[in-house]
Formats: C-alpha cells, sequence, structure tokens
C-alpha cells in the first residue's frame, strides 16, 4: 500500500513538473509570465480599459460590478443628503409645517441613500418622490439617471462579453491525450486525433502545428524557443475542413520533417514541445475562435494507431464511439524515418510496438454503448 502511495506521489510530482515545462498546456492555456515591464506601459492597459475589463478574471468582475453601483449610490445619497440639508429638509433642522421639502420623506442621510438607490434602479416604492421647488435637486434626478444607465450599460457589456468568449466554443474541441507514430498511406506519419462535442459546425476549420526546442545557431546563438512550422492533413485535405465528426490528422515525416531525424529510441530523450493549433469560425455564433494543444516527447508513442470510432448501423445511421477516442493498438513501424525511406526490408520491425501500459488495447468491434450523431 505504502508503494501505491509513493508511486501516486511521484506520478503527480512528474505530472506537475511536466506542466510547469510546458509553453501551452493541454488544456490550451499558455504558461507564460512578463517580468520587468515599465510602470509607463501599464496605462496602456488602462487605455483599452474595455480589454482589461473583458479579460479579468470573473471575481474581479463581480467585485468592480458591485462595486460601481454601491458607490455611485452612496455618492449621490451623499449629494441628496446636502441638497436636502441645504434646504433645511433633514429632521434635525425641525422644518416648520408648511415647508416644502426638495424630495419628499427624505429626512436623514439613510431616506437620502434610499432615495438615490430607488432613482438609480428606478424602482420608485412611492414614498419619496422630489418636487418642483429645488432646481438643483431637479438637475441631479437627471445627472444619476444618466450616470446609472451608462453604469447599467457597461457592466451588461462586460458580463455578456466575457459569457460569449469564443475561448468557451473551444471547451468543446477535444484532442487525444496521446499522439502517435505509424505508416499510413504508404508514408510515416504522426498522427492527432481531434473531435468537434458539438453538432454546430466550425467553418472554416484550418489545423496547423509549431515544433518549438532549443537551437542553437552557427553563430553560437542559442534560441530558447525557436519555432518550426509544422503541416497537418487529413484525408480531404488540410483547409477548410468538414468537421462534423472526429478527425484524424496526420503530419508525413519526410526528409523536411523535423521528426525525420528521431528514432524510437531517441524520441523521448528528445526536448521538444509540439503545439497544435485550430481556427475556426462557430456556425451558432458566427465568433472566430482558437483551440489549442501541446504534446511533449513522453506524449508521443512510437508504433501504434488509433482504434477506429466512427460505424454505420444497419439502419443507416452513424455512429461515433468516443470510449475509443484516445485508445490506441500496436502496429507494425519501422524503427526511424530514415529506415522507413531508405532502407529496404526494414519497413517493420515489430508486430507488436512499445509498451505503454496507460493504453488499454482491445478488440474492434461493435460496442454496446455508442454515440449517435
Amino acid at each position: 500500500m505504502c508503494g501505491s502511495i509513493k508511486k501516486r506521489i511521484e506520478d503527480r510530482l512528474a505530472e506537475r513538473r511536466s506542466q510547469r515545462t510546458r509553453l501551452v498546456t493541454k488544456d490550451g492555456r499558455c504558461n507564460i509570465e512578463y517580468g520587468n515591464i515599465k510602470y509607463s506601459n501599464h496605462f496602456a492597459f488602462l487605455a483599452d480599459f474595455w480589454t482589461t475589463f473583458v479579460e479579468i478574471r470573473w471575481r474581479f468582475v463581480l467585485f468592480f460590478f458591485i462595486a460601481s453601483f454601491t458607490l455611485s449610490w452612496f455618492i449621490f445619497g451623499l449629494l441628496w443628503y446636502w441638497i436636502a440639508r441645504s434646504n433645511g429638509d433633514l429632521t434635525w433642522q425641525n422644518p416648520p409645517s408648511d415647508h416644502t421639502p426638495c424630495v419628499d420623506n427624505v429626512g436623514g442621510l439613510t431616506t437620502a441613500f434610499l432615495y438615490s438607490l430607488e432613482t438609480q434602479t428606478t424602482i420608485g416604492y412611492g414614498g419619496r418622490a422630489l418636487t418642483p421647488v429645488c432646481p438643483g435637486a431637479v438637475a441631479l434626478l437627471i445627472i444619476q439617471s444618466l450616470i446609472g444607465a451608462i453604469i447599467n450599460c457597461f457592466m451588461c457589456g462586460v458580463i455578456l462579453s466575457k459569457i460569449s468568449l469564443p475561448k468557451k466554443r473551444a471547451k468543446t474541441i477535444s484532442f487525444s491525450d496521446m499522439a502517435v507514430i505509424s505508416p499510413k498511406n504508404g508514408s510515416l506519419c504522426l498522427s492527432i486525433r481531434v473531435a468537434n462535442l458539438r453538432k454546430t459546425l466550425m467553418i472554416g476549420s484550418q489545423i496547423y502545428g509549431k515544433l518549438l526546442r532549443t537551437t542553437v545557431t552557427p553563430d553560437g546563438e542559442t534560441i530558447i524557443m525557436d519555432q518550426v512550422n509544422i503541416e497537418f492533413m487529413v484525408d480531404a485535405g488540410k483547409d477548410n475542413l468538414f468537421f462534423i465528426c472526429p478527425l484524424t490528422l496526420y503530419h508525413v515525416i519526410d526528409k523536411s520533417s523535423p521528426f525525420f531525424e528521431m528514432a524510437v529510441d531517441t524520441l523521448h530523450t528528445r526536448e521538444f514541445e509540439l503545439v497544435v493549433f485550430l481556427d475556426g469560425t462557430a456556425e451558432s455564433t458566427s465568433s472566430s475562435c482558437q483551440v489549442r494543444t501541446s504534446f511533449i516527447p513522453q506524449e508521443i508513442m512510437w508504433g501504434y494507431n488509433f482504434l477506429p470510432i466512427i460505424s454505420k448501423s444497419k439502419e443507416g445511421k452513424y455512429r461515433v464511439d468516443f470510449s475509443n477516442f484516445s485508445k490506441v493498438v500496436p502496429v507494425a513501424t519501422a524503427h526511424c524515418a530514415y529506415c522507413f525511406h531508405n532502407i529496404k526490408g526494414h519497413h517493420h520491425y515489430s508486430i507488436d510496438g512499445n509498451d505503454n501500459q496507460g493504453f488499454e488495447v482491445i478488440e474492434i468491434g461493435d460496442p454496446p454503448n455508442v454515440t449517435k450523431m
């Protein structure tokens, strides 16, 4: 039991170290921070205050929402209290019986605050009402109504924008946990599976990747984040994907590919990060969004292929079994890309592939529980 607990702790620590070393996490968040920014540059965030409000966390949005309304009610309550005091309407001023107040039933700070709240929220309980004897009170009523409308519009717009952010649509786009390398259509390919969990399409979807690694130039300069373009395709091409069902993306490992120099026994010793992007427009909202994920060498399996997940029932309906979305099976694969392209008879090295206890190998059949589309 102690050994099992120790293994879980080690796995958890290894996972946390993996998350810290990533530039892009599995759920698409960028793991980067900025330092030594000049204080003068912070004013740029205030100048672009709308984007700043939309991008800040929900806890701060709720704080500013509550603070803006409460503070405006209190400030205008003080102004109403000042007007009532200037006209002699307060209770402690002992106004005569024939005295006409600026605002009926406003005789103290509490009632002034209540009248401010009722005015800005247009509640109007009927106990407190403005009289025409004070021109300043009429002007203050107009000013508070306009400022209250501006605050309402701004805060409602911020909340609506945060709710409808395109990145929320990205939550329903799922990538496979692992990438695989195996032969496909006579070529050695790196494959990734992606699925749209909603029935609404992503219009104009495009898939591309970036390989991030540290390189040293011939001049001796070390580039920490060298980016290399990685082209991904599906059987129908690489642009304007018909993204109605899960797709398997593949990158051909040829002589121009950065994976060409890697092999089954050296892949996991390399240091790089493969970042995959999916750009598209949501059909229901017409908003553009980008989905990101990343793969490190330990998440790329050499000599495996994904299980099929799309089938057709006897009734003619297409079915997608998401239980097989990230499951793989071993396939015969060359030791390296060079062997695959140049050494005759070495295209296949094993029918068993590499052992990986994190994946379950199952028989392909017609499972009872499927997802109907």
